[in-house]
């Protein structure tokens, strides 16, 4: 915990103008406006509610786990995630909540969860990448050329149907994996009853937990006195979210600067607010990365200690 806030403090001081972004958050908090402020912690709460959800339906075929500990799970692995690339490490963090034998099992399910919300980046990144490619057509934004956007948008596009083949006939897949697990004689399988229902259920509610995400940001650029409409920020947001989802990142150690970047270049089409960019950025970061990465800290502590015990 005490390197997570020595990590967080270290990335900060990196960034340029994050005092200003720090000044503006808190001015947010004291305002009339406050109060989208508030239903952004709010929406936190349900997003990482919703992940819960997700990751409780999809480790039903394994062993029945209770809402409360399925949240703490997937704290604990957001904790985890933030020193690996792109998060892999999101599986050993809720692996701590599994009964001992089914830890190895239970990597299969968080496969299915982070799948899902990919295909739904992948589908939402694909449309935003178009329509973002027609409002930026006799605009430069950096180092998002024309051809860049529209090339990134046909590579996204053949990715998410890999993708949507793969998450839709997961059952076969599987029972692939069991085949070869049984040449090599190991001692466990993996459940195959991931059908067609569920499936479905864990897709709806990763693409109800996008649209969380894109409340959360709408809130805080009209907190922040930018204006956009829902329709400039969700395709603003799709477009960032495919490039953080395919470079790979270490959330505290440059995940905040590659947000930066990311959001000037792809937000500067709709508004020449940097400084309420990088507001916005940090407040995403702070409220949806580091504090639910420093309860999961805690949770791990707790484990740690009634283990020992």
């Amino acid at each position: 915990m005490l390197f997570l806030f020595y990590t967080v403090a270290r990335q900060l001081q990196k960034q340029p103008h994050w005092k200003d972004s720090v000044y503006q958050i808190l001015g947010a908090t004291s305002g009339k406006q406050k109060w989208k402020l508030f239903c952004v912690f709010g929406l936190m709460g349900m997003n990482w509610s919703v992940e819960a959800l997700k990751w409780k339906l999809a480790l039903k075929s394994i062993q029945e786990i209770r809402f409360l500990r399925a949240l703490k799970a997937i704290l604990a692995g957001t904790c985890i995630a933030s020193f690996t690339p792109n998060r892999v490490g999101e599986y050993l963090g809720r692996m701590l909540f599994v009964e001992q034998g089914n830890k190895i099992p239970s990597i299969a399910p968080t496969i299915l969860c982070s799948m899902s919300q990919m295909l739904i980046t992948g589908i939402t990144g694909t449309i935003g990448l178009y329509v973002y490619s027609r409002h930026s057509f006799h605009f430069e934004a950096g180092w998002l050329s024309p051809l860049l956007i529209k090339s990134a948008m046909i590579a996204t596009g053949l990715v998410t149907i890999g993708f949507g083949m793969v998450f839709f006939r997961f059952d076969p897949l599987v029972k692939w994996v069991n085949a070869w697990l049984k040449r090599n004689r190991k001692t466990f399988t993996i459940p195959e009853d991931f059908n067609l229902k569920t499936l479905s259920s864990i897709f709806l509610l990763s693409a109800f937990r996008y649209g969380v995400f894109i409340a959360q940001y709408f809130l805080l650029f009209s907190l922040f006195g930018i204006q956009m409409n829902v329709f400039e920020v969700f395709t603003g947001v799709s477009v960032m979210f495919v490039l953080m989802a395919f470079i790979p990142t270490l959330t505290f150690l440059t995940d905040l600067g590659f947000r930066w970047i990311a959001g000037i270049q792809v937000f500067q089409v709709y508004t020449s607010n940097t400084a309420g960019i990088l507001g916005v950025s940090l407040g995403i970061w702070l409220i949806n990365l580091i504090i639910p990465a420093l309860i999961g800290s805690l949770l791990i502590l707790r484990i740690k200690l009634f283990s020992s015990r």
